[in-house]
């Protein structure tokens, strides 16, 4: 079995698999570099979501 790592939205920090309970944190990845970015990757898919069409939930003007 391969480690796991976790993004800690308390400490801001990449964890492995025994750090802070699973409520506040972000994961699994599968290497540090991908947690290390997993705040990026929240951004990103919000920014995709909230432009998808498909998704919109606005009233039209």
């Amino acid at each position: 079995m391969s480690a796991k790592y976790y993004f800690c939205l308390d400490h801001h920090a990449v964890e492995g698999e025994d750090g802070c309970k699973a409520a506040d944190r972000l994961g699994p990845y599968d290497s540090r570099a991908e947690a290390s970015r997993a705040l990026e990757r929240v951004d990103e898919r919000n920014e995709a979501w909230d432009n998808d069409p498909a998704w919109n939930d606005d009233p039209p003007r």
